[in-house]
């Protein structure tokens, strides 16, 4: 499948942003270690948490997570602490993608795992029994999933648990994201100090609970109002907190730096105000940014400052090169198709200075990845008829995408192969 994009002259739009993937997903693996019976409310649609929810409705033998890397790690954790045996398996990318720091630390602790090919990868065997607890000194720079992953199952552990992490730690608003999850759970769970956890072992509770909606999400909405030439274009959705503890919820400082102000509205009630974006005459000469926490974002900002020829220096990307794609290689090699030519340095960082060539226009490819389609589709604004390989993997994270497009005005033209 296809895609021929065209935007519209300008942005007036109402959109209704998908539930947090990030919160449902943490929400989902702690309902269960609660023994609950109230399912969260508002939970995410995406692929990555329906292969949670199946595998905790159905019980299979055999869990195929598909590529949903954060259900592959949390549910590993979980799974070690749950009585049954079970198979977890994904996609050849997921094959493909580490899980060796984590299953290292499970084991420590006295779980049964048995990698079924390459040791170090899924897919895994797992024998699920009580474990002890206690304390582990474990990597934290390569991802939080498994410091989360390891967090989540703190309370149900004997003897609780307290992680020591090394080699600095690789997006800490989502290790803070867990804890306080786990809290409003009734956990009791910390810092110690800036590199210790300690989980104490006391039962989660059950209530309800409401997801947020998800600041990555917005991101792409951030990204086209951005790129927007009408001054008057906006964008307005609900469900989003100005303090919200999703990592993500920084795009609002990135984008007041690159044109777009966020404006929380309230409507007078607990629940979340409505958000309204509106331009503003702000022009960034360039941006130097670390985004060792909130890596998800790279692919929106990269494309963004490219197309408002706006040079930059990203770092703290060493996490892309393992997620659904490498995405530093697979950004580099897509964008040069629309003329920029980026360069990496040290595995971690992604630059481009303002050097161009001449555009290909060949059609943009996604690579199995979300955010490779979400992030290069606003595209469109400056490029039209932009085109999009394989658009559906947006499923993985923000099913109505291109709906929400179409709703906000864009013309999709799609082609079937």
């Amino acid at each position: 499948m296809q895609y021929i994009l065209n935007a519209p002259s300008r942005l007036d739009a109402t959109v209704k942003l998908p539930a947090s993937k990030s919160i449902s997903n943490r929400a989902l693996i702690i309902h269960a270690l609660s023994k609950g019976n109230m399912l969260p409310e508002n939970l995410s649609v995406c692929d990555d948490t329906e292969v949670i929810v199946n595998a905790m409705m159905y019980r299979p033998d055999t869990i195929d997570i598909k590529a949903a890397g954060t259900a592959m790690r949390f549910m590993t954790a979980y799974l070690a602490v749950t009585p049954g045996e079970h198979t977890i398996t994904g996609t050849e990318r997921m094959k493909q993608r580490p899980i060796k720091i984590l299953v290292d630390a499970l084991r420590y602790l006295g779980a049964d795992i048995e990698y079924l090919g390459e040791d170090g990868f899924p897919p895994l065997r797992i024998k699920g029994k009580p474990l002890n607890g206690g304390y582990i000194e474990i990597p934290a720079n390569v991802s939080s999933q498994y410091i989360s992953a390891l967090l989540m199952i703190g309370p149900v552990l004997k003897n609780g648990l307290e992680i020591k992490m090394t080699g600095g730690i690789a997006s800490r608003p989502y290790i803070d994201l867990t804890l306080w999850m786990m809290r409003e759970f009734g956990a009791d769970a910390d810092w110690s100090d800036s590199e210790t956890l300690k989980v104490n072992p006391h039962p989660y509770e059950q209530h309800k609970y409401i997801i947020e909606s998800d600041w990555s999400a917005s991101s792409y909405w951030y990204e086209m109002m951005t790129l927007a030439e009408d001054p008057e274009s906006t964008v307005m959705f609900d469900g989003l907190f100005d303090a919200s503890k999703q990592g993500d919820s920084i795009v609002k400082y990135i984008f007041s730096l690159m044109g777009v102000k966020t404006r929380f509205l309230s409507n007078g009630t607990e629940a979340a105000p409505t958000v309204r974006l509106k331009k503003w005459p702000c022009r960034l000469p360039r941006l130097d940014y670390d985004l060792l926490s909130a890596p998800d974002l790279a692919q929106t900002i990269v494309v963004t400052c490219a197309l408002m020829d706006i040079p930059f220096r990203l770092t703290g990307l060493a996490s892309l090169r393992i997620k659904e794609t490498d995405r530093i290689e697979a950004l580099k090699c897509e964008l040069k198709k629309l003329g920029y030519v980026l360069r990496d340095e040290n595995g971690d960082t992604l630059i481009w200075d303002g050097t161009r060539c001449e555009a290909s226009m060949e059609p943009i490819n996604t690579y199995q990845d979300h955010r490779m389609a979400m992030a290069f589709a606003p595209a469109a604004i400056k490029f039209p008829g932009l085109r999009i390989n394989d658009p559906q993997v947006v499923t993985k994270s923000y099913p109505q995408f291109w709906d929400d497009l179409e709703m906000a005005g864009w013309k999709i033209e799609k082609i079937k192969d």
